[in-house]
């Protein structure tokens, strides 16, 4: 596998060559060969990337709110772009995958995207956040940019399903947990629920903001 290939496409040369590779080894040949997988480096790169974009949207776009902010990054940071990303820099010419893997008609978009996660780890780890930033914003600053002109068009609750349904059907919910104060004055206490798991509590005047309330902190945690 010619991985200063890869190295060119992406725009940049490692050190130490094994972290790219290890970021393009997916689950099911690490198995198989008894390597590590990139999972570990997904898990860092999500957090580098979620902080990367973070950081440009409070930096470039002072317009915004904190609420349209986390609405930004929840359109932008998702396995859509992601993919878009993977295709562009033809990663699929040079993942590590298993015989089965390999063998599966199933959609590679999911393992794709994750592999756009662990680069981002490896290039920090083998040089600096500055050029993992790069890479990211290089790659990802036409998504803000349009995500932004949209900003006001989705709500909050329409920008947590999509968020969570991107691999399937789930099944979210809404329910009321508490109602303070009197009639006139009521404050509605909300949690949202997906598969049965609480993902936040929201307040609000009547049960639509609390709703709304509830989906914006869910977003604001992910």
């Amino acid at each position: 596998m010619n991985l200063e290939q890869f190295e060119a496409n992406i725009g940049y040369k490692f050190n130490n060559r094994n972290l790219l590779k290890k970021s393009l080894t997916h689950t099911s040949y690490a198995y198989e060969n008894k390597v590590d997988s990139n999972e570990k480096l997904e898990y860092l790169g999500d957090s580098i990337l979620e902080f990367v974009v973070s950081k440009f949207l409070y930096n470039n776009y002072t317009n915004l709110s904190e609420g349209e902010m986390t609405k930004v990054r929840a359109n932008v940071v998702c396995e859509k772009s992601l993919f878009v990303i993977a295709k562009r820099h033809n990663f699929s010419d040079f993942l590590y995958l298993g015989k089965s893997e390999r063998a599966s008609k199933n959609s590679k978009e999911a393992i794709m995207s994750d592999a756009v996660e662990a680069l981002i780890a490896a290039i920090y780890l083998d040089s600096s956040l500055e050029n993992a930033e790069k890479f990211i914003i290089d790659n990802l600053r036409e998504y803000i940019d349009e995500s932004t002109k949209h900003v006001g068009d989705k709500d909050y609750k329409t920008v947590l399903q999509e968020k969570l349904q991107v691999h399937g059907d789930v099944s979210i919910k809404y329910n009321v947990l508490k109602e303070l104060g009197p009639d006139h004055e009521k404050v509605f206490i909300v949690e949202v629920v997906c598969d049965n798991k609480k993902l936040a509590e929201g307040m609000g005047k009547n049960k639509k903001q609390a709703e709304m309330d509830a989906a914006k902190n869910a977003l604001t945690n992910m």
